[in-house]
């Protein structure tokens, strides 16, 4: 696989990637970025809101530094392979003399740029969409068995990335659909398959949680033209900053020539189009955008190579859109120049006063899954989400973070406890944590409340019925534990939490046996909502506030 690369192109790439070292030792995490760093304390198949390449390279990058560099180190080498692996897909015949437009080009994309010290799932997306379209093309000159292997396990790459790649790869097979037919086809499905095969059980033991979140119980809001639609259309424009007239001009006067030309063109408006349909249900992010950004890399090189008024275009407005992304880049070292108060700024101090006050005590955050791994990050010392019905699951749900803080004096901080004791108002201004000591901690946060759906009915009248189920190794006593309910609107936003009375169905039952389920009969509490469209139930321990133990059920 030959590269043919100008001096220009190297020297040009060796100062990004040099910059990106720097500003990755230099720069603090962002929240996603620790949040995925917790991840990888725990290795694993599988997380609960992605697959789990971007624990991996963490993980890798943190065998060969410490801090914020370990974490972005292998995914500033991916940010660095991915336009190597475009340039190596480009076949142009007058592709050298235009080396210095190709890497503007690419740099000029905000988020193409920002991966490039960021570890975010997007990251290695970006590289598996880059590899996966190169052995594409090279499959379709030779559809031997080695670009077949290549190929799958570019795939596999992808869907270990983020589980919208799925659609990277679908729109794909779309533009050549005599692709199903192909036996060497079938060769690089079945290696994606079967390298994948670890995740699938590692969903299915875990009773495929970050499918059903993603599916069906992530909350939503009523439709909104601006922000949903509208705030879509602002998406495409954002991922190519100033130079998206150009990016998009190209697009739009782009033929179909070939198999690999309209495979590029089917994953662009494939794309656009799928997220566009999405956006009368839901925001889109920029993000889930980003995919295009490779695609367009190539179809726009090969409109510009063919148009030098477009290609003097590109380098003036493209290196415009690349001072401005260097400016802030110093911003995110230097808050003064930042024109908001970023995720990177303000952070070690809330931490150090949290520390300080906590005294060595483990700390239990209510309701964030982003301040926990962030002190933990930078204090080392252990800290925990502990979510609440009005939250939302992520990974301290699954794992085994609850078990770490049992029996333990904790420092336990809330936005809603304000009478509990100390104030720490946090960096960037979001909102104000109230701290204060639980001494012999004790929660059961993983209890089940399982119900047939098809069974209930919004009727306050009615005795309902469930089961709650105990995963823990020690037996409940059932004195212990409180039970409410959270009805929500159709969007499943909590907008009522109330107290619920329910008794296990055989009076003489006082335990909760260890893995094993005990009947309860309850009846819904009155609400003064018109009419919830669905509801939760959760759990109270020891005076803690209600849990997240129940799915969403749809009241008829």
């Amino acid at each position: 696989m030959r590269f043919n690369l100008p001096k220009l192109f190297l020297y040009l790439l060796g100062a990004v990637l040099i910059l990106n070292l720097l500003q990755a030792n230099f720069t603090n995490l962002i929240f996603d970025e620790a949040y995925y760093w917790y991840y990888a304390k725990t290795m694993d198949w599988g997380y609960f809101d992605h697959p789990p390449m971007v624990a991996w390279i963490i993980q890798i990058g943190s065998f060969f530094f410490d801090g914020e560099l370990g974490v972005r180190f292998v995914s500033i080498l991916l940010s660095i392979g991915t336009p190597l692996l475009l340039w190596a897909a480009i076949d142009h015949p007058k592709k050298n003399d235009y080396a210095l437009h190709f890497l503007v080009l690419v740099f000029s994309m905000p988020l193409l740029h920002a991966y490039g010290f960021f570890t975010l799932p997007d990251t290695p997306l970006l590289f598996f969409t880059a590899l996966f379209l190169l052995f594409y093309k090279k499959f379709l000159k030779d559809p031997n068995a080695l670009f077949a292997v290549g190929l799958g396990l570019a795939m596999a790459g992808l869907m270990y990335s983020k589980y919208n790649a799925a659609i990277i790869i679908l729109f794909v097979l779309f533009s050549n659909l005599k692709l199903v037919f192909n036996k060497t086809a079938w060769l690089a499905v079945g290696i994606a398959l079967l390298c994948y095969v670890p995740h699938f059980i590692w969903l299915y033991d875990n009773d495929f949680i970050s499918i059903q979140y993603h599916l069906t119980e992530r909350p939503n809001q009523a439709y909104d033209f601006l922000k949903f639609t509208g705030g879509f259309f602002v998406n495409l424009i954002a991922l190519f900053g100033f130079t998206f007239p150009i990016v998009y001009w190209s697009l739009y006067k782009t033929v179909s020539k070939d198999k690999f030309t309209k495979a590029l063109l089917y994953l662009t408006y494939g794309i656009i189009l799928f997220f566009f349909a999405s956006s009368f249900q839901r925001r889109v992010q920029t993000q889930w955008l980003i995919a295009i950004c490779i695609p367009m890399v190539l179809l726009t090189f090969d409109y510009l190579a063919a148009n030098k008024v477009t290609a003097k275009w590109l380098l003036r407005i493209g290196s415009l859109n690349i001072a401005i992304l260097l400016f802030a880049r110093i911003g995110l070292i230097y808050e003064p120049l930042f024109p908001v108060t970023y995720e990177t700024h303000g952070n070690k101090k809330w931490i150090k006063e949290i520390e300080n006050a906590a005294t060595g005590s483990p700390i239990v955050f209510e309701n964030s899954y982003r301040d926990a791994p962030m002190y933990e990050f930078y204090s080392d010392k252990p800290a925990i989400s502990f979510n609440n019905i009005r939250y939302r699951q992520n990974q301290y749900s699954i794992d085994g973070a609850e078990a770490s803080v049992q029996g333990k004096e904790v420092y336990y901080l809330s936005k809603y406890r304000k009478k509990a004791g100390r104030s720490f108002p946090m960096g960037d201004g979001r909102h104000t944590l109230y701290g204060s000591f639980i001494p012999n901690f004790e929660s059961f946060r993983k209890l089940k409340c399982l119900i047939r759906s098809e069974e209930i009915t919004f009727n306050t009248e009615k005795t309902q019925t469930m089961q709650v189920y105990n995963p823990y190794k020690e037996d409940i006593p059932i004195e212990k534990l409180r039970f409410g309910i959270a009805y929500m609107n159709d969007y499943k936003e909590v907008r009522d939490v109330l107290k619920m009375k329910a008794n296990p169905s055989d009076s003489e039952v006082l335990l909760l046996k260890s893995n094993d389920t005990v009947n309860f009969t309850f009846k819904l509490p009155q609400t003064d909502m018109k009419r919830p469209a669905y509801f939760k139930i959760g759990i109270s321990e020891n005076g803690l506030p209600l849990g997240l133990n129940g799915k969403n059920i749809k009241l008829k």
